[in-house]
């Protein structure tokens, strides 16, 4: 949480860091718990690709990933999600806590997060929650492409 926080404050974001009693295991309990509509959730999935780790943001109500969309955006052969023990390597998170800001990792985003003045995502601590501006997730993570 240190590195996120010194990147926040550098760029001078505004933010908020809730903290809850409680894991959030989804989109719909984030929602719930927040008391926010789901497309405000914005879990971050690792993908592990032939061309390396990328992190992938998307609202809590796009529904399933199409890996051949994907594929074809990145100009890919080979696309997955990374494994628990992969992603947790890669971002020093466990999956669940992902943080939404990853400036070291190619960063695909879902603008349907963009309908929305605030978001909702992970710090890479368990039971915090990262409440930020879509374009601000933007403009601090690597962005190489975009899902809708």
């Amino acid at each position: 949480m240190e590195q996120l926080l010194s990147i926040l404050n550098n760029q001078q974001i505004e933010y908020e860091i809730l903290k809850h009693s409680k894991k959030i295991h989804s989109a719909q309990e984030g929602a719930d718990y927040f008391g926010i509509e789901i497309g405000q959730t914005a879990p971050t999935l690792i993908l592990k690709t032939d061309k390396g780790y990328y992190s992938l943001i998307l609202s809590g109500d796009y529904g399933r990933v199409d890996f051949e969309v994907l594929k074809e955006l990145l100009k890919l052969d080979e696309i997955r999600l990374a494994k628990p023990q992969e992603a947790e390597q890669v971002t020093g998170c466990k999956i669940g806590d992902v943080s939404l800001i990853n400036p070291g990792l190619p960063a695909i985003m879902d603008r349907g997060l963009h309908r929305f003045p605030y978001i909702y995502g992970g710090t890479g601590v368990p039971q915090t929650t990262l409440k930020i501006q879509p374009q601000a997730v933007e403009k601090l993570n690597h962005v190489v492409g975009f899902l809708r």
